[in-house]
């Protein structure tokens, strides 16, 4: 038995309204959130062609051999970073003028794989074994209509197709739960003689990858009390936990430091939902944030050529609601970039019209700090020593909203290796 997927109805009115425009086929994203029995599809987005392909239109190619692997794949990382805590690209879509011939059906196949490799490859968190691991590709043929829907196990290499259904239904973006947070980021990556050396992108990719496992390694409080990962989110019986965090003290010759105020969103389906799932889905919106800034903060000194200073401005946090649902996206800019810029850049990367009015600008400006001077730093690890320091806190609040039903009365906190995290709702 194939997987199933439950699609927003305007998911299929959008990709009905897609016009060819004389090319031989339209490819693009469909984005929602994998659930052990079945997945949600809320959003499609078709990937923007090239400067080139536009040029070309009047003289498209008659067969379908101009599948762009690394421009589609491109396309997926960019969008994937406008996605909160729970959302993913669950796979693609293509229309095509004529059925699929073998040859292109492995393009995709190779697509698919392409595209969750490029994702995957920038997370600081790992996906775990109870985790889905099949994207779909969906082909719709213009001329016959005759919709096709499979599934690979991404995580397979040998993995074949697998039939899947593909089931439209009204209103399935606005039955979410929304979970929101503040949290005081303020990472201490301190560097060793030889790493001082490295360039900053190193140092700072290898600092964030030993503070994510903290992240993910954490302790969660509901209302107080630990409570089993497979409980349903508002219920559940408490357990007993003494999981603590210390410090040890080693010599560097600098240090970067991260710093600054970071929201951070979540959403997850409203059907169930399970301790573990909300926690997953925050965990992961605060790892991804943080590691797309940082990202982003890289790409830009080098298509700028900024010279390397001791100060960096890492770029805020901008939430976009979705029109038609209860989920809100995201996107990034620098100080110097106006409202007009991300609406543009919105537009041109989910094929969406929004409104200036709409974004969100939610933040102070975060900054990435590096200094160079020999000093001893307390880097953080776990130890089963019987009398460990004390871990310190940073505070944050989180607001867990219900979109349908009564809003949920909860308050939760993580501790998290040395951070703790406090949660409270409406």
């Amino acid at each position: 038995m194939g997987r199933t997927y439950i699609v927003e109805e305007t998911v299929g009115q959008y990709i009905s309204n897609i016009n060819l425009q004389g090319k031989t086929f339209v490819s693009g994203l469909l984005i929602g959130q994998c659930s052990s029995q079945k997945d949600y599809v809320i959003l499609a987005t078709r990937t923007p062609p090239k400067e080139e392909q536009n040029e070309n239109l009047k003289h498209p190619k008659a067969k379908l051999d101009t599948l762009d692997e690394e421009w589609a794949t491109e396309h997926a990382s960019q969008v994937s970073r406008m996605l909160p805590g729970g959302l993913v690209v669950l796979g693609i879509f293509i229309i095509t003028t004529l059925e699929l011939a073998d040859d292109f059906q492995n393009a995709l196949r190779r697509l698919i794989f392409s595209v969750e490799k490029s994702i995957n490859r920038k997370r600081l968190w790992t996906v775990t074994e109870e985790e889905v691991s099949e994207r779909v590709i969906l082909h719709i043929c213009s001329s016959t209509k005759k919709l096709s829907c499979r599934t690979y196990d991404v995580h397979d290499p040998k993995s074949s197709a697998r039939p899947a259904d593909w089931k439209y239904q009204n209103r399935v973006s606005t039955s979410w739960l929304s979970l929101e947070c503040t949290v005081h980021v303020n990472i201490h990556i301190p560097l060793s003689a030889t790493s001082v050396s490295y360039t900053l992108e190193k140092n700072t990719k290898s600092g964030l990858t030993r503070w994510a496992k903290q992240i993910e390694n954490g302790v969660y409080l509901i209302n107080g009390q630990v409570k089993g990962e497979d409980c349903d989110l508002l219920e559940g019986q408490p357990l007993n936990s003494d999981h603590r965090s210390t410090a040890t003290v080693q010599i560097c010759s600098g240090s970067i430091n991260l710093r600054g105020d970071v929201k951070c969103r979540a959403y997850i389906h409203s059907n169930r939902p399970k301790v573990k799932d909300a926690m997953q889905a925050v965990k992961r919106d605060i790892l991804n944030t943080v590691a797309d800034r940082c990202e982003i903060l890289f790409e830009d000194l080098i298509l700028n050529e900024i010279p390397e200073k001791k100060k960096y401005e890492l770029p805020q946090r901008v939430f976009v609601p979705f029109p038609g649902s209860a989920i809100m996206l995201c996107d990034y800019k620098f100080g110097d970039e106006s409202a007009e810029e991300i609406r543009d850049h919105f537009s041109e990367m989910l094929d969406h019209e929004i409104q200036i009015e709409d974004l969100e600008i939610a933040e102070e400006v975060n900054t990435a700090c590096m200094t160079s001077s020999v000093k001893s730093e307390a880097s953080p690890t776990n130890s089963g020593d019987e009398h460990p320091e004390p871990p310190s806190k940073t505070t944050v609040g989180l607001k867990i909203k219900q979109n349908i039903g009564a809003i949920a009365a909860l308050g939760v906190a993580v501790l998290a290796a040395g951070i703790s995290f406090h949660y409270f709702s409406d």
